[in-house]
């Protein structure tokens, strides 16, 4: 028994040293970060900052790597592929967590394949309606759309993205029946926003926030927990009324499975310094990006709970995985 125990304990401390030793000797040359996506996106922009700043910091090149494709996936691939050893990277959007319900099949186990490092941003979302449509709280449009279920439509980027499956969990949470409308794109589903063919729809504070202000849409409430600097007088869809909701855009980074326990926390650590810098904050904010701040413990939960719901809602929704 106590030869036993000794050989658990003299494995635990190789371990531990092992992982100091992999976090001290990082990194030893470039650093690759992959972006799943086209350059010029949001994904991208937010890696290309951080990436300039971690270059900075560890005093070797970051180079982004975009690799776009099948809705994130391939990019992600190559990241699990890779060795765990910090020097391939990823940052990525909400896809990464969607994707597991969205598709029959994937290359790799979401959960399993990646060692979740840091949550970069957050992206608010909003609820907004166009100035013909009557409803001018959450609670009208509920009410409405009790009334009258089935009559109203709302519009999004696309089947299985983030703005419509906050829709899908509003209906759901809210208990109402709306038409999903999808397009091929924000461009199409604002212009018929703002037309008033699509009467409802959520987006990204930035991509509305011109609109909001000039009246030509209105905001009944923002998908955060706590109400968005930029729309201070916007209340949250929780505070509203639909308790707990919660659905916003945002963008984590990782790594490949099996990173060293150590090698992950100083990433972590690091990417929290950038992230904390106020120039940093400064060019996030005029993207209507809030950085994170979770510790890589925290952020792994996070991102296992968020697949979770995601699920949840897919199911609930009858939506047909590709």
């Amino acid at each position: 028994m106590f030869n036993a125990l000794r050989s658990v304990t003299a494995a635990l401390v190789l371990a531990t040293v092992v992982s100091a030793a992999h976090a001290q000797g990082f990194p030893s040359r470039t650093v690759r970060l992959i972006v799943p996506f086209p350059p010029g996106g949001t994904t991208d922009i937010l890696a290309r900052e951080v990436g300039a700043q971690l270059a900075q910091k560890w005093g070797v090149p970051v180079t982004v790597d975009n690799k776009a494709g099948a809705s994130g996936t391939i990019g992600s691939q190559d990241v699990q592929r890779s060795a765990p050893d910090g020097h391939t990277l990823m940052i990525t959007a909400t896809h990464h967590v969607i994707n597991p319900s969205m598709r029959k099949t994937l290359p790799y186990d979401t959960k399993a394949d990646f060692t979740s490092l840091a949550l970069i941003a957050v992206v608010p979302n909003v609820l907004v309606v166009s100035p013909g449509f009557a409803p001018a709280t959450v609670a009208e449009l509920i009410r409405v759309a009790k009334d009258r279920p089935g009559a109203i439509s709302f519009g999004s980027t696309g089947i299985g993205g983030a703005n419509h499956l906050s829709g899908e969990l509003f209906k759901a949470m809210a208990g109402v029946d709306m038409v999903h409308v999808p397009y091929k794109g924000a461009a199409p589903a604002l212009n018929d926003l703002l037309g008033g063919q699509i009467p409802v729809m959520f987006d990204s504070v930035p991509g509305v926030l011109p609109h909001i202000r000039s009246g030509k849409l209105r905001a009944l409430g923002v998908t955060t927990k706590a109400r968005v600097a930029s729309l201070p007088e916007v209340p949250t869809i929780d505070e509203a009324g639909v308790r707990g909701f919660e659905a916003t855009a945002w963008f984590g980074m990782y790594g490949p499975r099996a990173m060293p326990a150590e090698l992950a926390a100083r990433i972590n650590r690091d990417t929290a310094e950038v992230l904390a810098q106020t120039a940093v904050r400064e060019k996030l904010g005029k993207l209507g990006a809030e950085p994170g701040a979770m510790t890589q413990p925290a952020f792994a939960q996070f991102v296992d709970a968020e697949i979770d719901k995601w699920g949840g809602v897919v199911r609930r929704a009858g939506i047909q995985p590709e």
